[in-house]
């Protein structure tokens, strides 16, 4: 038996990389498609006198956006290490939690009577968000540092 890989192998290797780039340059379009959507629609909204509206629209695309861009620097990193890591996904959900309770404080704003089933209802899924926020940033620390670090030399 010899160490040298089967070509194969080799080609499914190459074939995997182009994949990943390939998926790469799609989130990229979308994240840019994403934002100018944004932008028109906020222009839209404003010019219409929605001032809030425009601003949480944007606010939602905006971290839509940064979330999309978390899932490229994975996919990046996967193409160049070769190897999967969680801390991106942690800080996707991260991303995702604070997007939905920045949503859900916004549209609830208006109606703040405390014995509304649906306020409770909200500020049940808003503290049930931040506990998943915490979780999440807790479970992020636990990851070794070591790997990061390793890969950046």
């Amino acid at each position: 038996m010899t160490d040298k890989p089967s070509r194969l192998a080799v080609l499914l290797e190459q074939a995997e990389h182009y994949i990943y780039l390939a998926t790469a340059f799609i989130l990229v379009l979308a994240a840019a498609a994403l934002l100018t959507v944004a932008a028109i629609e906020t222009i839209e909204r404003t010019v219409t006198g929605d001032y809030l509206g425009a601003l949480l629209q944007l606010l939602d695309r905006a971290l839509l956006v940064l979330m999309l861009a978390e899932i490229i620097y994975t996919v990046r990193g996967i193409a160049r290490r070769g190897r999967l890591e969680a801390e991106p996904f942690f800080i996707v959900a991260i991303i995702a939690a604070i997007r939905r309770i920045l949503v859900i404080t916004a549209e609830s704003a208006h109606n703040v009577e405390l014995r509304d089933p649906t306020f409770q209802a909200v500020l049940a899924e808003l503290g049930l968000l931040a506990v998943i926020v915490l979780a999440l940033a807790g479970a992020m620390r636990l990851i070794p540092k070591h790997a990061a670090e390793e890969d950046e030399r």
